[in-house]
């Protein structure tokens, strides 16, 4: 008999961009994405860090301070990142991020042709690049959803 306790194709996905995250040195933000084209196939995940070449030790980690001496004008967010990792048309495709789009990242997603945005956290909902990002997506007819039944539950067959 088959199981029927498998996940979804929703939870599978966002289990690949939490599982990038991981990858993220930041100590306070782990981001992580996962592009998706109309057949299911994964086509391009990213995380956050910094661009490729520089030396991330080289770099500042804080969040507050001077604007130079934090990571804000260096960390590369993981939309972009899963975008510039896929070497496929993304028209059509959905991306699964484990934190609501910048506005800044929310260009770059409709840019693309991603047509729909899986999120797990909107931690910065009602914040003014939360709020330009909706208007963004509204105005662009790119779909947003919260992904609230996400539940990965690990089990290792010995």
């Amino acid at each position: 008999m088959k199981r029927l306790d498998y996940i979804s194709w929703d939870e599978y996905f966002m289990g690949v961009a939490i599982l990038s995250s991981m990858r993220s040195k930041d100590d306070t933000s782990q981001v992580g994405a996962c592009i998706v084209n109309r057949k299911n196939r994964i086509v391009g995940i990213g995380y956050n860090g910094f661009p490729i070449g520089c030396d991330d030790d080289d770099f500042p980690w804080e969040r507050d301070g001077d604007f130079l001496d934090t990571k804000y004008p260096y960390v590369v967010h993981a939309e972009p990142n899963a975008i510039l990792n896929s070497s496929v048309d993304l028209e059509g495709s959905r991306i699964y991020v484990t934190l609501f789009p910048c506005n800044e990242c929310a260009k770059l997603i409709i840019q693309s042709g991603i047509r729909e945005v899986i999120y797990l956290s909107d931690k910065y909902a009602n914040t003014e690049s939360d709020i330009a990002a909706k208007r963004l997506f509204a105005s662009a007819g790119v779909s947003t959803r919260k992904l609230d039944d996400f539940r990965i539950e690990v089990k290792i067959n010995e």
